[in-house]
């Protein structure tokens, strides 16, 4: 299992952007929806989702941070 299995990126769904596996939810809708306020569970289900998806792009996001430091 990869470190995150949970999310892909494909050319073809979403102009390759990082979505949650089998989905057309970016990362960044996710991220964004955290930030404006909602918590890991209401995310989840507006966007029907699991909670481990949720999660999964926040360690996305917390790597992607860490490499560009």
């Amino acid at each position: 299992m990869t470190k995150h299995a949970r999310l892909h990126s494909d050319p073809a769904v979403c102009g390759g952007k990082v979505c949650v596996k089998g989905t057309r939810v970016t990362v960044a809708c996710l991220l964004a929806a955290l930030a404006a306020g909602m918590s890991v569970d209401e995310v989840a289900d507006e966007f029907d989702v699991h909670r481990e998806d949720v999660l999964a792009a926040l360690r996305y996001a917390a790597d992607h941070v860490q490499e560009q430091i």
